[in-house]
């Protein structure tokens, strides 16, 4: 089986998802490798032209159905690179891992750029990494892969999301997990969890989007939009070696 590749490197599932839809002439956007609008009008597309249930949500048959290769006359499966049963906001997390702000003066416009796509006040009143973005970044994961989930009025605020999607008495994988913190909060996305801590994928952890280990007791909701499939799998257990303690993200 083959593997694909981009600039060295293996495609991540989304690179390979609209690099198929590109392939059946169902993509003409930005070859950007984000689970975006685009990907999902193009799924859509793609599902209608081979008569699938029309989702717009890469799920099994359509990505069986995406495989196939249009041109062969010997039916052609391509590889699926892994990554596919992790959500799709998680996947967009993952993806911007290493974003840091500017200290000083300056300002990340990758960062700016999410309170931008946004609108509304959120545009005006962002205008400076200095500002707190974990929850900026987490309605730029959400918004930018779940366009019809609603968002928190204000989505800045950290806490805002323990009132977001539906509640979940246990995490699963993406799940989205607020904290407090002196003088506030915290949100950030489950990835796993070892005795006394939460392994957790966020923006403005040491003001960078990495992965940090926060300690349980700190916890303040669990939860899932709305519009997401419900979770598969229980709760993942890792070790704590190698992975650094937040104890107040700013």
């Amino acid at each position: 089986m083959s593997v694909s590749i981009v600039w060295g490197r293996c495609m991540t599932f989304d690179e390979w998802l609209i690099a198929r839809l590109k392939k059946f002439g169902c993509y003409s956007a930005a070859d950007d490798g984000v689970h975006g609008r685009a990907v999902i009008e193009g799924l859509k597309a793609f599902q209608k032209k081979v008569e699938l249930p029309v989702t717009g949500k890469a799920d099994a048959a359509t990505v069986t159905a995406l495989r196939k290769d249009p041109r062969e006359v010997i039916t052609v499966f391509q590889a699926v690179p892994k990554g596919s049963e992790r959500p799709v906001w998680l996947r967009e997390a993952e993806r911007l891992t290493g974003t840091r702000e500017i200290s000083g003066a300056k300002s990340n416009g990758v960062i700016i750029g999410w309170a931008k796509k946004l609108g509304g006040w959120v545009a005006s009143y962002y205008t400076n990494d200095d500002i707190p973005w974990c929850g900026l970044f987490m309605a730029h994961c959400i918004g930018a892969t779940l366009p019809s989930e609603l968002l928190p009025s204000n989505p800045l605020s950290a806490l805002a999301w323990s009132r977001f999607g539906t509640p979940l008495k246990e995490p699963s994988l993406g799940a989205i997990m607020t904290f407090r913190r002196d003088g506030g909060g915290h949100v950030a996305n489950y990835l796993g969890e070892d005795t006394t801590h939460y392994h957790v994928i966020g923006g403005n952890q040491q003001n960078t989007v990495n992965v940090t280990r926060i300690e349980k007791s700190r916890l303040d909701a669990i939860r899932w939009p709305q519009t997401a499939d419900p979770p598969v799998g229980d709760r993942i257990f890792l070790t704590a070696k190698g992975v650094p303690v937040s104890t107040n993200e700013k």
